[in-house]
Parts: structure tokens; sequence; C-alpha cells
């Protein structure tokens, strides 16, 4: 009996040395199918619905949001939005706090100069399936005049709203008021330079870390309570590079391009994790989740191994006794 023992020791512990370390849902590259969406101009991740990732077009036939399925880059639900009028040039969304989405129709891509651009919001759907949605429309104006501008991002934790504006030579990023207010102007104000041509940015899930993307590469700040401090220079696929999200975990950093059949590229996070703790040596919540995945799949190991032993050991005993 020692050699069936011996196989099945030996088939114990394989399992329990190669547990795989499963992707989480939505932190892996994908293409979007849906021949409708041909300009993806922004990207945000659901934290609802795992593997969801919502954009839009920045020119389209209506006021539609897109919900694509990362595992299949399927479309599984169409929002339209009511209450907005007719959007001019749509370039980035956001998840905000409290799961609702923003919609930044800020850009300005047949050099008109518009006096005001506007931001929608709305509640992200608890159910994914066609539906039509009322979303308060906010208007837009900036202290320094007229700006072109394709990134808007709201802060995770306190729900501010911010624009990078778009200039080949270097931006800026524009701070919005505490509280947007859905009668009167916004008024945007100029805070600190974004050494970036911005297509578009993104938060980290912590709010600790702002990616910068743009058609040539990226770089990532540590947010410092909006006194940017630069981080590390970002890598972006090469082309129309129009989007950007973090996965919801905060490990990846999801690259999107304009196009039909367009891919979403996922990155390493920068910061190790998405978060800028790595970068000062105090560690990162981001990190830290990445640390306890691993935790985790080593200690899902041990208890396999030490299950294996003591299923090893019965066997043992019970082969003697015969």
């Amino acid at each position: 009996m020692r050699r069936p023992l011996a196989i099945l020791a030996g088939v114990l512990l394989t399992g329990a040395f190669t547990l795989p370390a499963s992707a989480a849902p939505g932190d892996e590259d994908f293409t979007i199918k849906d021949p409708r969406i041909t300009e993806s101009s922004g990207l945000a991740a659901s934290r609802q619905h795992p593997g969801i990732y919502w954009t839009h077009n920045d020119q389209d036939t209506g006021a539609y949001l897109y919900a694509v399925d990362s595992s299949t880059g399927e479309t599984v639900a169409t929002i339209t939005m009511t209450g907005v009028g007719t959007p001019r040039d749509v370039e980035a969304i956001s998840m905000g706090p409290d799961n609702q989405l923003y919609v930044g129709d800020i850009g300005d891509n047949d050099g008109v100069q518009w006096p005001y651009v506007w931001i929608y919001r709305l509640p992200e759907p608890k159910t994914l399936k066609d539906q039509t949605i009322k979303a308060t429309q906010y208007v837009v104006k900036y202290t320094d005049g007229t700006r072109d501008a394709e990134s808007m991002v709201v802060h995770p934790r306190t729900g501010r709203v911010y624009i990078i504006d778009k200039h080949e030579d270097g931006g800026h990023l524009y701070e919005g008021p505490a509280e947007l207010s859905p009668s009167g102007t916004n008024v945007f104000k100029p805070t600190v330079p974004v050494d970036m041509w911005a297509t578009d940015a993104a938060f980290s899930p912590d709010g600790r870390t702002l990616a910068v993307r743009g058609y040539l590469g990226g770089i990532a700040y540590d947010w410092n309570g909006g006194k940017l401090k630069r981080l590390e220079r970002i890598s972006v696929p090469l082309g129309q590079g129009e989007s950007a999200s973090y996965s919801p975990d905060g490990s990846k950093l999801m690259l999107g391009m304009e196009g039909a059949g367009s891919t979403v590229v996922a990155e390493d996070a920068p910061g190790a994790a998405g978060s800028s703790d790595s970068a000062t040596g105090s560690g990162s919540s981001a990190s830290g989740e990445d640390g306890d995945a691993s935790g985790s799949n080593l200690k899902v190991g041990a208890i396999a191994l030490a299950a294996a032993c003591v299923v090893l050991f019965g066997l043992r005993r019970l082969f003697r006794r015969r």
C-alpha cells in the first residue's frame, strides 16, 4: 500500500502548493465589442457590479452611457440620460462617493471656445439593464476663460470634482467648489500645474494617487491634499489613448483607446498598488490589499498542507491496522 499512499500524498501536497491566485474581476485586458462605441473617451470602474466599466462616446447620437463587462467585452446595459439637453463633447466619466456617476461634457473638439461646459451626475443603477435615468446638470466656468479639457475626476472620499485642461505643453488642475450647485454657475479655479498633455485622469480608490495619462505617456502624482507631488512615469499604449480608470481594488490602471473594437489594457498601478504610500515608505491601503491577498493565499496553502498531513497521518494509521 506504500505506492498508492505516496501517490496520494503527492497529489495532496501538489494541491497545497499550487493554489491559483485568481485575478480579481475587472483587472485584466479586454476589448470593447459594441459597434456603437467607436470613440470611447472615458472609463470608470463600477463598485456595485464587479468587472463592469462605464464608458461613452465623445460625440454620440444621444446622451448615452454604456456598461461593459470586462470578462466578455460585451455591453450589458445602456443608460439614456434625461434632463441634460444635447451633449456637445463628452470626454470623461468618474465614479464618486455613494456610487454616483459624474460625466464631463467638457471637451471642445470643434474649437468653439464654449463660454461654459457641463457636468452631469446620476446614480449608478443597482440593476444592469437598458434604462433611462434622470441626471442633474451643472454649469461650469473657469476663472481664467474658456478651456478645452478631457480629464475630470471626482475624489472618492470628499466628492469634490476636478478638471485638468488639455495643453500640449502641460495644463493645470482646476478645483471645483466643495459641492456642485445645480443652480447658477460652478466656478473652477486653477491650482497647480500638471506636466502632461492630458487626455484623461483617475484617482486611486483610496484617493491618495492621481494618475494622469496622455497619448505618449502618463504621470502618477501623490495627491497630497491637492498639492501634487510627482511620483513616477506611467507607461501607456501608444495611439489615440483617451481613457483611464483604476481597477476596483486599485491594483491595476486600466488604459483605453478610441476606435471601433478598442482595447483596454491593464497595467500595474503606479506606486506598487495605486497608492502614494509605497513611494513614501509608509505602506498603502491598496498595497495592503495586495498583501492581504498574498497572505490569504499563503494561509490557504498552509491550511491545505496541514489538512494533507492530517489525512496522510490518518491513512497511515489505517493501513497499519490492516
